[in-house]
């Protein structure tokens, strides 16, 4: 089983505020799995290309799933779909293992 966090920017790259509607979006498209958390808080973070350095206040939805290869496709294309949506250079998506109690 894995577990998936999508990291969804809450600005555009020139500053201006994601519209509402668009994380509402992203919600709705993660119910096509069993269960999905959201941390509505912003949290904010920094990564470096080259010698720039940018910085991000972004929020995380988190799903779990058994279907590896279903979820690793559907969200593949969910990530393709928000950088071009959100005209974002790179969306972070993590997979890590998970074992459930």
């Amino acid at each position: 089983m894995k577990e998936y966090d999508v990291f969804v920017p809450l600005y555009y790259n020139d500053g201006r505020p994601i519209e509402p509607a668009k994380l509402d979006e992203v919600q709705r498209r993660l119910e096509a799995f069993d269960g999905m958390t959201f941390f509505p808080e912003p949290n904010h973070g920094f990564w470096r290309s080259g010698e720039h350095t940018y910085r991000d206040e972004i929020v995380i939805y988190r799903v779990i799933s058994p279907l590896v290869e279903d979820a690793r496709a559907f969200l593949r294309e969910l990530k393709d779909e928000l950088e071009r949506d959100l005209d974002q250079r790179e969306i972070l998506i993590v997979e890590r293992d998970v074992d459930v109690l």
